[in-house]
């Protein structure tokens, strides 16, 4: 039945993503603390892209993207692995803000709406 709530990757606090009347809610990805801004969002986007594809979707079908960066200064890194990764005629509707993250390594996180196939 596509009312259905189905949820992937389910863990005591949260969910990679949860399935519901077509569309697929992602949790926020991160990369790993330690690296750039440019190499989190590529990890930010490399997990989006993994996620996508188990739950039969992908990028072409994202709806909306939030970004959070720990610091603007970092827009225009995290900018260019974005135009390199997102498929041009699809970019989904987008804002980007500054936030403290989890934890103090995080520079970059993604979080993402899309439509299910």
């Amino acid at each position: 039945m596509n009312s259905d709530i189905k949820r992937i990757g389910t863990g005591a606090r949260m969910s990679e993503a949860v399935c519901y009347n077509g569309i697929a809610w992602l949790a926020g990805q991160v990369g790993n603390p330690g690296e750039s801004v440019a190499d989190q969002t590529r990890t930010c986007l490399a997990e989006v892209d993994r996620i996508l594809a188990e739950i039969g979707t992908d990028k072409t079908r994202i709806l909306s993207t939030q970004i959070w960066l720990a610091d603007m200064a970092d827009f225009a890194e995290m900018n260019g692995v974005w135009d390199a990764w997102v498929p041009q005629g699809h970019t989904p509707a987008r804002a980007t803000g500054e936030a403290k993250l989890a934890a103090p390594g995080y520079l970059v996180e993604v979080i993402v709406t899309a439509a299910l196939k």
